[in-house]
C-alpha cells in the first residue's frame, strides 16, 4: 500500500536518515560505510521505497521540502566558514585548487559532448550537477540540481557515479604517495611552500555543544536566512530557461552566508550550526530520493565512464599546473581530493602525504564548498549551449 500522508513521509524519511546516521557512527557497523558513504544510502534508500511502491513520489510534500529547507541549510554551512584561513593558505595552494576546478569544469563540458548521444541531450543538467560536486561537495550538487532543475531520472545516475568515481580516484591517488619525492625532484618542486604551509595552514577547532535552546536559535536563524534570500531572488530578473527565481535564491542565499561568516555572526558555529546544516542538508536529500526511481540508473554504467572522462581531463591540469608552478604532489593530491572528495577525504589525502597538514587538505575542500555551487551552474550552462 503507497503512503500518501504528508506527515507519514516525513517521519519515514526523517527514520532512514537517523537509522543510516547512526549505523555509520555505530562501532560496530560503522564499517559498512567505509567504501559506500551514508550519503548515498540517505538518497538511494527513500529512491527503494518509492520504486517498491511504499512511498508515492508524487506527494507534494517532497518538492516543499528541498524548496524550503535546502536554502536554510546551505545558510548554515556557508555562515560558520573561515575565509582568512583559507586565504592564508597562500597563491600556490589556492592556484592548484582552481586549476583542478578549471579541470574538472573543462573536462565535464569535453566528456558530456562525446557522451550525449549515448544518455541524452537531456543530461546537460545532470552534468553541471556533478561538477558541483567534483569542485565543491555533496551540498553543492544538491543545490545545482535544484537551481537548474535537473529531472529526477537524470540526477539518479549522478549520483551513483559521483559514489563510485571519487572513491577509486581517491585510491589512486593514495596509491602514488611512493612517488612523491621522485616526481617532485623531476618537476623540481618547491619544497619550501609546504614548511611555509605548515605555518599558515590552521584550523580552530570549535567546542560545539548541541543543546535545545540552541538548536531553536540556529534553526530560527536559518529560517531568517533563507526567507531573505528568497525574498530577494524573486526581485531579480529571471532569464528564460538559465536563471529562475528559485536559483537566484541558491546564489543569494549562498553569498549572504558567505559575507555573514565575515562577521562575528559565524560564533554560531558554537550552538552547531554546521551540524544541523548537514543534518537538514540529508532530509533533504531523502526527500530528492524518494522522487526518482530505480528505474532510472540503466545510463549509470555509461556515466561512470564519463566520470572517468573527467576526472582524466582533471588530472591534466594538474599535472600541467605543478609544472607551470612547480608545485610539489603533494598540492597536486590535496588539491585534486579537495575537488573531488570534499571535506571528508581531503584531510585524508592530504595527511598521507604529508603527515601534520591534513587541515591544508580540509581548508581547500571548504574553499570548494563556497565556489562548487557557482562553477556548477556556469559549467551546466556550458554544457546546456553543447546540448
Amino acid at each position: 500500500m503507497m503512503i500518501h500522508d504528508p506527515f507519514l513521509i516525513i517521519v519515514i524519511l526523517l527514520a532512514i536518515e537517523v537509522l543510516v546516521l547512526f549505523l555509520s557512527q555505530h562501532e560496530r557497523t560503522r564499517g559498512w560505510f567505509n567504501f559506500i558513504p551514508p550519503v548515498f544510502w540517505i538518497y538511494f534508500l527513500p529512491m527503494l521505497a518509492a520504486t517498491a511502491g511504499v512511498l508515492d513520489p508524487g506527494a507534494p510534500v517532497l518538492s516543499m521540502i528541498t524548496t524550503y529547507l535546502l536554502p536554510a541549510s546551505l545558510f548554515l554551512l556557508l555562515v560558520v566558514i573561515d575565509l582568512k584561513a583559507i586565504i592564508q593558505l597562500g597563491g600556490m595552494a589556492l592556484a592548484m585548487f582552481f586549476i583542478g576546478s578549471a579541470g574538472i569544469m573543462a573536462g565535464t563540458v569535453v566528456s558530456f559532448c562525446l557522451f550525449k548521444n549515448m544518455v541524452g541531450a537531456e543530461f546537460w543538467a545532470g552534468f553541471g550537477a556533478l561538477s558541483a560536486s567534483w569542485t565543491g561537495g555533496s551540498a553543492n550538487m544538491i543545490a545545482v540540481k535544484e537551481a537548474l532543475a535537473v529531472p529526477d531520472r537524470v540526477f539518479a545516475p549522478m549520483v551513483i557515479v559521483d559514489t563510485v568515481v571519487p572513491y577509486v580516484w581517491m585510491g589512486m591517488l593514495i596509491a602514488c604517495v611512493g612517488v612523491q619525492a621522485g616526481f617532485d625532484r623531476w618537476n623540481r618542486s618547491d619544497r619550501k611552500v609546504v614548511d611555509d604551509l605548515a605555518r599558515r595552514a590552521k584550523v580552530d577547532v570549535v567546542t560545539v555543544r548541541l543543546t535545545p535552546g540552541g538548536v531553536v536559535s540556529v534553526l530560527a536563524f536559518a529560517i531568517v536566512g533563507s526567507l531573505l534570500a528568497k525574498d530577494i531572488g524573486t526581485r531579480l530578473p529571471v532569464v528564460k530557461d538559465i536563471v529562475s527565481p528559485y536559483a537566484w535564491t541558491i546564489i543569494v542565499v549562498s553569498m549572504l552566508g558567505i559575507l555573514l561568516s565575515l562577521t562575528s555572526v559565524r560564533r554560531i558555529e558554537k550552538a552547531g550550526a554546521s551540524k544541523i546544516g548537514y543534518y537538514i542538508l540529508y532530509f533533504v536529500l531523502t526527500a530528492i530520493g524518494a522522487k526518482a526511481s530505480i528505474s532510472n540508473v540503466g545510463s549509470a554504467f555509461i556515466l561512470i565512464a564519463a566520470g572517468f572522462l573527467i576526472i582524466f581531463v582533471h588530472a591534466g591540469f594538474l599535472l600541467a599546473g605543478a609544472s607551470l608552478l612547480r608545485a610539489p604532489l603533494f598540492l597536486v593530491a590535496a588539491a585534486s581530493q579537495a575537488n573531488v572528495g570534499g571535506v571528508a577525504s581531503a584531510p585524508v589525502v592530504a595527511a598521507v602525504y604529508e603527515p601534520g597538514l591534513a587541515s591544508v587538505g580540509l581548508l581547500l575542500a571548504i574553499l570548494g564548498n563556497i565556489v562548487g555551487t557557482y562553477f556548477g551552474i556556469l559549467c551546466g550552462q556550458f554544457c546546456r549551449f553543447f546540448s
